[in-house]
């Protein structure tokens, strides 16, 4: 697959999970739990809720940017 195409696949995937994995993330962020914890916690829950989707987006981009084979 040339990259040309695996670059339009993973954007259409991407543009597809970010709106998803935004949903869920202010479903949980807003969960009774989180909202009854304390600031710490709330701020760790936020920050790690906001830099979660880059474990599941990073293979995706890094297939995204191989070289086309041959070059």
């Amino acid at each position: 697959m040339r990259r040309r195409t695996r670059t339009f696949i993973g954007t259409c995937v991407m543009f597809v999970f970010v709106p998803i994995y935004a949903l869920v993330a202010m479903a949980l962020a807003q969960a009774r739990p989180v909202r009854e914890a304390s600031t710490i916690i709330q701020i760790l829950c936020f920050a790690g809720l906001g830099l979660a989707w880059i474990a599941p987006m990073m293979p995706l981009i890094k297939w995204m940017e191989r070289p086309d084979p041959g070059t």
